[in-house]
């Protein structure tokens, strides 16, 4: 593939999945499959061969409420970053005709909110592998009240370079602390 081909697949060279009966598969073309995941940590899927990602995940929170909140950490030689007051977000939420907004900072994790049984998110993450602080920009669009949208920002000030990162939920072994779907980090050919 020549320089600005378009999109290659990252496989994890690790995945570790916590939750009651959870469980992550890593497939043939990279990505992963996980089921009833409270946690999901992926290592090896940044690198120096790219500046800049996209992460592609279907989510499903188990039980009742299908609503869940979402954090992900930044993640090096198997370990998370949450060193305090590191990451900053900012998100507005649409839904209808309704817009709001909220911004956190000297946060230890980034946050992104999921509603509903249908969860789509596109994840894109620069400069992870580079030694300098690492932004992010996130949409997740549901299936409540027929279609609804979380645009999330957000930046981690550690000039650190990562080989992967963390997802997780809050209230583990509850409704809405676990998921289920697929996830594929793909590296931006420049």
């Amino acid at each position: 593939m020549a320089a600005g081909d378009g999109l290659v697949s990252m496989t994890p060279t690790s995945v570790v999945a916590a939750g009651t009966s959870s469980s992550a598969t890593i497939n043939t073309d990279g990505g992963v499959d996980y089921t009833n995941c409270h946690t999901l940590s992926l290592s090896g899927v940044f690198t120096s061969d790219f500046d800049n990602y996209l992460i592609v995940m279907t989510m499903d929170p188990v039980g009742a409420d299908n609503a869940a909140v979402i954090y992900h950490r930044m993640r090096a030689a198997g370990s998370d970053n949450s060193t305090g007051s590191s990451y900053t977000w900012q998100r507005i939420y649409v839904t209808g005709t309704s817009v709001s907004g909220a911004r956190t900072t000297g946060d230890i994790h980034q946050t992104f909110y999921i509603e509903g049984a249908a969860n789509g998110m596109q994840h894109h993450v620069y400069g992870p592998a580079l030694a300098q602080p690492t932004a992010f920009r996130t949409v997740v669009v549901s299936d409540v009240s027929s279609a609804a949208m979380y645009e999330h920002a957000g930046t981690h000030n550690q000039s650190t370079s990562y080989d992967g990162l963390t997802y997780f939920m809050n209230n583990p072994g509850t409704d809405g602390g676990r998921a289920s779907g697929t996830v594929h980090v793909f590296g931006y050919e420049e």
